[in-house]
């Protein structure tokens, strides 16, 4: 047996047979312009709900609007940052979740402190008896 019969290294004209050559880091054009698509939507349905007044009411405005903004942060992990569970051994992703913990924590702590300051601190307060 001749050493370079058993090379390691692919012949000149040899192609990948599964496109793992032609894998890119970030995603194809296809991607971003899907990506770019719904963000151009989830931006104008909200606008539409205000300016049309459809819904009309105000909260339900405010929670669909919400809403539309939930989705559109993932339309942007998923086309534009490329996170999904198989990147970097699932670890992006639970750094995802970690830091929404927190900021859900964070949130909703300062959100009670200041109600329950504004109720407790407050009580007898009135602005119209003021001059």
């Amino acid at each position: 047996m001749k050493a370079d019969t058993h090379s390691l290294q692919p012949a000149p004209n040899a192609h990948p047979a599964d496109g793992q050559g032609e894998h890119h880091a970030g995603g194809s054009r296809e991607s971003y312009l899907i990506g770019f698509g719904l963000s151009v939507i989830l931006t104008a349905i909200p606008f539409w709900l205000v300016m049309s007044g459809a819904l009309g009411d105000k909260q339900l405005t405010g929670l669909a609007i919400t809403a539309l903004a939930a989705i559109q942060i993932v339309v942007h992990m998923v086309y534009f940052l490329h996170m999904n569970t198989r990147s970097e051994g699932g670890w992006t992703m639970m750094a995802l979740i970690f830091t929404i913990i927190m900021v859900v924590i964070g949130l909703t702590g300062t959100l009670w402190v200041m109600h329950h300051l504004n109720v407790n601190m407050m009580p007898g307060h009135d602005m119209s008896t003021m001059q």
